[in-house]
């Protein structure tokens, strides 16, 4: 089972790297406000606690990373109806294109580089990442 392993791990950290060389093919989102903004187009609106939750990162760091998008107006900040002492964050229009355009560019670089798989094959990609990621979600809880 080592074998396995340390291919699939070697294998991971070569695909972030690929995939981050590439990043400016991909849009002009870096990762971090490629998530931030994905979470916030399904969930909006959401308190930056969830939103740092939803994302497995620390509050600080959601923090920062929100303070950036807000200066860039692709999130918007407003109170809490329900609880005065807590802030909502959602997309704004102008954080909804940019995504969008992001979005777009990064499938077409996936479509050209997985143009030779079979559907059948696609699947099981799919498959395999969207459960990895859900088992990494566990066991980080």
């Amino acid at each position: 089972m080592d074998a396995p392993l340390h291919l699939i791990e070697y294998e991971i950290a070569l695909l972030v790297r690929l995939t981050t060389a590439h990043s400016p093919k991909l849009g002009s989102l870096d990762r971090s406000e490629y998530l931030l903004l994905s979470e916030l187009e399904k969930y909006s609106p959401l308190a930056i606690n969830a939103l740092a939750e939803h994302l497995l990162l620390n509050l600080s760091t959601a923090s920062r990373q929100v303070a950036v998008l807000e200066g860039k107006n692709y999130i918007r900040r407003f109170p809490d109806t329900n609880n005065g002492r807590i802030s909502l964050l959602e997309i704004t229009p102008e954080g909804l294109d940019i995504l969008h355009k992001v979005q777009q560019a990064r499938f077409d670089v996936y479509a050209e580089v997985l143009q030779n798989w079979s559907p059948e094959e696609l699947d099981q990609l799919k498959t395999g990442l969207t459960r990895l990621n859900r088992d990494f979600k566990a066991w980080r809880k």
